[in-house]
């Protein structure tokens, strides 16, 4: 399917191209690109006439995890000419930024025959339509004619819909316990005035009452609406970190319990199909392929747990597939399917179903990452099982702890076991504790069962377990305070608040 095409740039061997193409990013999704170039004739701009430079074929997360990504162009039977094409991204959207703002009044009308007025403040967008929509409503101050309200805070994107110079409509009341509030004043601004209010500077607008300016000669106004701050809060996307240099950190931890079934027998989970791989490599290549776009080493650390070991045949936890506990990495989404299919025939399969030593390894590495201080790594664990948790008090220790750290961990769980244990670790139905009631600081657990996913693509698996991982990164390092690497001058000023 052809998305778009460049301008024809004539008699040129460097061309760059003015022309954007926009695509919509998903993490969770593997998005194949192909990019091919043409020279076209002179009289002509058809392709049917043009001679076939190359192409380039990528991913659009390869794009944005390196942010400009040069590759040769390939010729008829992938032959590498001297030509090479240069991809360049940018993120478009992504204004989440919020803004805190705080109002106080002078002399405001009184509305009142026993008291003071009880002021409260309205704003309002003003959309394309002529509607307008509240965007915030201020608590009551009770008889004062001079309020401060208190200060709030809200998304550049409901205040403006990202657009500075959008109308503001401000309205000041009078509140009255039957709910028939009378009205004080207006005033209109844009998000772009307001942001005068910025360096410890003030922003004031007279409140007027149009019926009161109509009729009285020497009419002023209803009082005075003052600005104090206008705070602006950057939440920075995904792709910002991303581009920013962060890695992801893929691990993989297999469950090599008893439970699994013997693995020179067909029915085990673990078998060895010679033509169609088990469902605990299908996971682990569904999510693998994702994730290895993303960390530029592409070396993969992966354990096995609940198994004896060799030499010693000891049960171990956390042991290196490769058997190389000095450097448990595997090369490549390949290099652990190959550990794996290799270690099988070594071990003992054993139990119990201990998950908790697995992720308190992979936290050791995440808390030794947070004394940079800077988002350069993010630390995802793949859990594939097929039971039922022994640890569990254990777990939920562990899954507490991690949660103050930059990682996230999925959970996959493979054949037919009862997995409600795993349900309530993944927090979505409710807050996880830790045994002592401590509570997760983020939602960080994931959990799938295969097979709900059995007779579906692999993206369709990898989709679903993938798709929280972005809010959990931004959610981490934005929580934290901690700004993307380094995100140049060039990149910030593409990213002013798009409409």
């Amino acid at each position: 399917l052809q998305v778009d095409r460049t301008e024809v740039i004539r008699t040129c061997i460097n061309p760059v191209y003015s022309k954007l193409f926009t695509v919509d990013f998903y993490f969770e999704e593997v998005q194949r690109l192909r990019f091919e170039v043409h020279d076209i004739s002179s009289n002509h701009n058809g392709l049917k006439e043009a001679d076939f430079l190359g192409g380039m074929e990528c991913t659009l997360g390869q794009i944005v995890s390196q942010r400009k990504l040069s590759k040769s162009l390939l010729k008829h039977g992938n032959t590498a000419g001297k030509s090479s094409i240069t991809v360049i991204a940018e993120e478009l959207s992504g204004n989440d930024d919020y803004v805190e703002l705080a109002f106080n009044a002078r002399k405001l009308d009184d509305k009142d025959f026993f008291s003071k007025s009880d002021p409260f403040l309205e704003i309002f967008r003003m959309n394309d339509d002529a509607t307008q929509q509240l965007v915030h409503r201020t608590e009551v101050v009770m008889n004062n004619l001079s309020p401060a309200w208190k200060s709030f805070k809200v998304s550049v994107n409901s205040l403006c819909s990202g657009d500075p110079d959008r109308r503001l409509k401000c309205i000041v009341w009078d509140w009255d316990s039957n709910g028939k509030h009378d009205f004080i004043g207006e005033f209109t601004s844009t998000f772009k005035e307001m942001r005068g209010a910025m360096e410890g500077k003030q922003v004031q607008w007279e409140c007027i009452n149009p019926k009161y300016k109509a009729k009285k000669k020497n009419y002023k106004n209803s009082g005075v609406v003052i600005l104090n701050q206008c705070k602006i809060h950057k939440m920075h996307s995904f792709l910002d970190y991303i581009m920013g240099g962060c890695q992801i950190q893929f691990t993989v931890a297999i469950d090599f319990t008893a439970s699994n079934g013997d693995p020179r027998n067909s029915c085990s989970l673990h078998y060895i199909h010679p033509y169609q791989p088990n469902e605990y490599l299908k996971a682990l290549v569904a999510v693998g392929e994702i994730c290895q776009d993303y960390d530029s080493d592409k070396m993969f650390p992966a354990f096995g747990f609940g198994a004896r070991i060799p030499p010693e045949y000891t049960v171990s936890h956390d042991f290196a597939i490769n058997f190389n506990e000095d450097n448990p990495e595997c090369a490549g989404i390949q290099g652990v399917v190959e550990a794996y299919q290799s270690c099988l025939p070594k071990l003992q399969l054993y139990g119990p179903t201990n998950i908790a030593p697995i992720i308190q390894k992979v936290a050791k590495s995440a808390s030794e990452e947070t004394n940079t201080k800077e988002a350069s790594q993010y630390f995802i664990l793949l859990i594939l099982t097929d039971g039922v948790i022994t640890d569990m008090a254990d777990t939920r220790e562990a899954i507490v702890h991690a949660s103050h750290l930059p990682m996230s961990v999925i959970i996959v769980g493979v054949g037919n076991a009862d997995f409600s244990d795993m349900q309530m670790l993944d927090g979505d139905d409710g807050i996880l504790r830790s045994p002592k009631g401590e509570p997760v600081l983020r939602d960080i657990v994931q959990f799938v069962p295969f097979r709900n996913f059995k007779h579906a693509s692999p993206a369709a698996l990898a989709k679903s377990v993938l798709a929280e991982v972005p809010n959990q990164v931004v959610d981490y390092y934005n929580g934290k305070g901690i700004k993307p690497k380094c995100s140049s001058e060039v990149y910030e000023s593409s990213r002013t608040l798009a409409p």
